[in-house]
């Protein structure tokens, strides 16, 4: 079993970052071998300053490294570091068919209706994508609700390279199940959208900056609704902010929410008040490990380093696989 996981390296950490995605990293590299990438190579598909995607690459990396990452058990490193993964995308373009990126969803939603202003690596992501977890031989890929459809494109890639070149070299992955659930984390302004950094007010997010005070005013005036907490989960369905505040109570901690609901129904400045408490708890000590992180470059940079040698020797294999299978290689 191997797991293999990427996330984009973006500045301004927030909470829908950590609950979102790094902490169930950091649960799974206890359940299965993983290798962990900052897909800094997807990142161009926006126009983003070198210095500011440099400086958003040690960002991410210190950030996973405070959260529990751990880089003796687990293989973190950054994408572009790898080459295997741009060559190999490169022969999987070959596979991969026209038709099937067109119908990718996050294609349509990301490129809108100007599309033919879209760089072509937006169009191309999801063979990247793949290319990143079939180098691997990943058995198993987590994925969230909007990436299941580039998981079964990956499947379809292999399925179709291995047919075409009367070859077995590429694993056909499964999704992962492990590290506990991903929360989905909504905007403090508004619960129908989800946090970003993006949005232009501050108070629509928790960064993993904030400090302590910062923490409890923004909970303190998340926006919620004129009726009372209720006792029954059930009950929260048409109520997206009242939602949000209790989905992230519940991820934060451990506990679930008809539990949380119990405790808490009929008022929401306690719930708010005891929200913001479990924050802090979780945020301070991440907050002073990203600190420390960022004052030594030179040790971020020789993490990714040593990953990055033992992400390309286990890489090695399947390259030259690919380029053997194609009659490049003898």
């Amino acid at each position: 079993m191997r797991v293999v996981s990427g996330i984009q390296p973006t500045g301004d950490l927030h909470l829908g970052n950590l609950l979102g995605a790094i902490l169930r990293w950091e649960r799974m590299q206890h359940e299965a071998p993983c290798l962990f990438f900052l897909a800094d190579l997807h990142s161009l598909s926006d126009h983003i300053d070198p210095a500011v995607r440099l400086a958003n690459r040690r960002e991410m990396a210190a950030a996973l490294v405070a959260s529990g990452i751990d880089t003796d058990k687990s293989i973190l490193f950054a994408q572009s570091d790898v080459p295997a993964h741009a060559e190999l995308c490169w022969i999987l373009n070959g596979t991969a068919r026209m038709g099937w990126l067109n119908r990718m969803t996050q294609w349509k939603d990301k490129a809108g209706k100007n599309r033919e202003a879209a760089s072509v690596a937006l169009f191309d992501y999801p063979v990247l994508q793949a290319a990143d977890i079939l180098l691997y031989q990943a058995t198993h890929v987590p994925v969230g609700e909007d990436q299941k459809q580039h998981i079964e494109l990956t499947r379809d890639i292999a399925i179709k390279f291995n047919n075409d070149f009367d070859t077995e070299l590429f694993t056909v992955p499964q999704p992962f199940i492990g590290g506990g659930t991903a929360a989905r984390v909504m905007s403090l302004r508004d619960g129908t959208r989800k946090m970003s950094k993006s949005d232009p007010s501050d108070m629509s997010r928790i960064n993993l900056t904030d400090s302590d005070d910062a923490i409890a005013q923004k909970i303190r005036k998340a926006k919620t609704d004129p009726e009372p907490l209720p006792d029954d989960p059930a009950l929260l369905a048409d109520r997206p902010e009242a939602k949000n505040l209790v989905g992230i109570m519940a991820a934060v901690t451990g506990r679930d929410e008809a539990a949380l609901l119990a405790d808490h129904a009929g008022q929401f400045g306690p719930f708010k008040a005891a929200l913001a408490d479990a924050l802090v708890a979780m945020l301070h000590p991440l907050r002073d490990r990203l600190d420390e992180l960022r004052k030594d470059e030179a040790a971020i940079d020789a993490i990714l380093e040593k990953g990055a040698a033992k992400a390309a020797d286990l890489a090695a294999p399947t390259l030259a696989g690919a380029y053997r299978a194609i009659g490049l290689k003898r």
